[in-house]
Formats: structure tokens, sequence, C-alpha cells
């Protein structure tokens, strides 16, 4: 271990202090939470906000384990009686945690940190903040921010300075330690380390941009056998780079159709209401298997290995099992405050009814956080969120195999200031030790 994760590891076993183990792109987070799961003294629960993130991480999303809504969390409203249908398992479970894990949280809005407070708190019977269990965030502010809609904004703006984990009522609270890793295990070359930071820190001047750039290659076609993906900032660019590829397969196309119900605005189809697939083409579940098999997980890639009119298979790249697909439902679910009670109430607008697969020779950024290549094809100049371009770039172990797809223009690297309010002193291992 490096001296700061020992201090990480110390802080963790030996007391009771919550903890915010920060660090650059690969520095080893997750390699610590593994070490972590596999050797700590406690019991601890590992969860993440999305389900790749929660793959990596080896846990679960945060709304599986806590039965919790989509719905914002507003501040002081016990949540519905209905939402706490939980098993004794889990009851015991949650009652018997010492650590509770949070991957990738930068992701974290601070609602729903609030919301797993509440839970902890009612079913430990135990009103310290999170119900005296010891929270572990670990992640990276400089990465991928909270998602708040307009709309949920205008409601949490009330209670809250900022979307991010760290405006959580709860967390502020309580005392938590700071750790920060700062070497560097995915990337060796200083050079390109060094053009990582300043994009990370919004430094990036022309030479940072002329070294990148120097990486344009136009026309570039890269072999098979090197094993390019391309990260674009949008889902439309992947799916036009999704539909180029599964026209070279050879092989009849099968197309299915979903089923729309009710009011399902087209721009949140989680994937495509026409899905036409061939054998051979490399497919990525977008939903958690809702069967009792629970087969595949968001983000899971395969191929397709046979189809006909009625359905496919898919062969997991992961483990090689083959999985017969069934169609899946979405709801597109409005969200309605009552001024005088606090209450929220969802409202099902419409559904959307089909195969939850969609074709991935390319991915967004999004769907990239915590995951290296040695290649890749960077399409960021179109980039409109903090650290999108950051984490793409920093997905890449050098420099030499990154293809950038257009030049990188100053205006895709983007940095959100309100990042920075968090708090920056790390307590020392004394004053840890002393909880």
């Amino acid at each position: 271990m490096t001296e700061q994760t020992q201090l990480a590891w110390d802080i963790i076993e030996t007391t009771n202090t919550n903890l915010f183990l920060t660090g650059k792109a690969g520095t080893g987070k997750t390699t610590f939470l593994r070490r972590l799961k596999e050797e700590s003294s406690k019991r601890i629960v590992v969860v993440a906000p999305t389900g790749i993130a929660a793959i990596n991480a080896e846990g679960v999303t945060i709304h599986s384990f806590f039965q919790l809504s989509f719905a914002p969390f507003i501040p002081n409203y016990n949540l519905k009686e209905q939402q706490f249908r939980f098993s004794k398992q889990k009851i015991n479970v949650i009652r018997s945690i010492d650590t509770l894990v949070i991957d990738e949280i930068s992701m974290v809005r601070a609602d729903l940190l609030d919301a797993v407070d509440s839970v902890l708190r009612r079913f430990r019977k135990n009103n310290l903040p999170f119900g005296g269990v010891q929270m572990v965030m670990i992640g990276d502010l400089g990465q991928l921010a909270p998602v708040a809609k307009d709309d949920e904004w205008q409601m949490l703006s009330r209670y809250y300075a900022t979307p991010y984990f760290f405006s959580s009522l709860a967390l502020q609270r309580t005392r938590y330690a700071i750790v920060e890793l700062t070497k560097v295990y995915r990337q060796s070359d200083k050079r390109f380390l060094d053009i990582l930071n300043k994009v990370r820190e919004n430094r990036a001047d022309a030479a940072v941009l002329s070294a990148l750039n120097s990486r344009y290659i136009p026309d570039f076609k890269p072999r098979k056998e090197d094993g390019y993906i391309r990260l674009t900032t949008h889902n439309w660019q992947a799916q036009r780079i999704n539909d180029h590829e599964l026209e070279l397969l050879p092989g009849k196309p099968y197309t299915y159709t979903a089923t729309i119900e009710g009011k399902y605005p087209e721009m949140l189809f989680p994937t495509d209401e026409t899905l036409t697939l061939k054998t051979g083409a490399q497919v990525m579940f977008v939903k958690n298997d809702s069967s009792a098999d629970k087969a595949y997980y968001n983000g899971m890639i395969g191929t397709i290995a046979e189809i006909d009119t009625e359905g496919f298979t898919v062969t997991a790249k992961d483990t090689g099992e083959n999985i017969r697909v069934q169609p899946e439902q979405w709801d597109n679910t409005r969200y309605v405050l009552n001024e005088k009670t606090n209450e929220i109430s969802e409202e099902v607008e419409g559904t959307f009814t089909q195969f939850p697969v969609k074709t991935a020779w390319a991915i967004t950024v999004h769907k990239s956080q915590g995951l290296t290549f040695d290649h890749a094809i960077i399409d960021v100049q179109r980039a409109f969120t903090h650290g999108q371009t950051y984490v793409a770039l920093s997905r890449c172990r050098t420099l030499e195999g990154m293809v950038l797809s257009a030049p990188l223009p100053q205006t895709a690297i983007i940095r959100d200031e309100l990042w920075t309010n968090t708090p920056r002193t790390p307590l020392s291992t004394r004053r840890a030790r002393d909880r």
C-alpha cells in the first residue's frame, strides 16, 4: 500500500469515521475497493449509482438495495410506507452493516444520499446520521456529475446548495475524513499524465490541445484485431456507428418494433423503437433482468448467437452463457410535489416495451466510466457536461492507443466550479482514531 491507501485502510478498519476516498482517474480506487471487500474485518455492503458502476464495483445499485424510487427526495419527508416492504433477510442485512461503500460518488445526487440516510435510520432504529453506519464514499469529482433535470432541481434547490453528494444534509451533520490517492497506475507516461491533469483541472492550454490533436488521424480505419471501441458524447452518434457496423455483417436482418402506450417522448426511448439485429451483432443490455433469473445487467456486452422472428439468444462476452432474451417494459413517470405536505407522487404517463438491448460497437462516455481501453477512438468534440472529455481521454492507457475522430476544441473541456466547494482538508490519522 501507499501512504494514502494505508491511511484510508486504517480509518476504515480502526475507526467509525466516515471517509471520502478520492483521486484522479486510474489511481487505484477500484483496486482498493476490491481489496477492502476481500480483506476487511468489517461487514461491508457496496452500492453504486448506476448498473455498470455497480457491476464494476462488484456490488448492487443504490436504488435496488434500498428500494428507492427515482423521484427526488425531499428532506424531512418520510418515505412512503410501501417502499419499506423489505424481506426479513434484507432488514437483517441493513441492521448488521458496519460500513456502507458507495462507489462513483461523483454521480450521486445529494437528495439520494439523504434518502439512504432515511432508510438506514428507520431500519436500524438509530437516529444518528446514516443510522450510525460508517460511510465510505469513493470517486472523483473531476469526473461525471449527478444528473438533475430542470424540474427536479427546481424542487431540490430549495434544500440543497448544489446537486453534489457533499451537499447532503445528513453528511453535513457528520465529520468525514478525505484521503486523496495521488499515484496513477492506468497511465505510466508522464507526458500523458500531465496532459490528463490539465484537462481535468481546466488548464488545457494551446500546447495541451496540440498534443491531443496530434492523435487526430483523418479517415482512420482500425483493424478488427486491435479491438478499438469508439466513445461518443451522444447516443445518436453511437447509434449511427452501430448501424454501419450492422450493415457490414452477412446474414438476414430481423426487426422488432416497440409497443408504446400513452406519453413517451422519443428523446426518452431507452433503446430503438425499431430494433434491427443480425447473427454476430455486438450488443449491450440496457436494463437489468426483471425476471427471477437475473441473467443480464445494464451494461453487459454480448453477441447475437441465434435469431428468428420471435426473438434471439445472446452469448455473454464475460461468461460465455447463452441468454434467451425477452421484451422488457419502461415507464415514463412524472413527479408532482404537494406544496403543503412535501409529498412527491409519481404519475405514469406512458410505457415503452421492447427487447432490452442496443447494438454496441460504440458506446457513450457515460457508459464507459470505470473502464480501461488499450485502443479507443475518442469522439468528444460535442462534449456537453462536466468531466465528460476527461473521462473519455482517461479511459486510455496511452496517448498512442488513442485516436481522435476530430480535432478537440477548447469548448469541449467543461468544468463545473460547484464541485470545488467540497472540503479539501483531510482529517489526520490521529484525529480519525480519536473519533
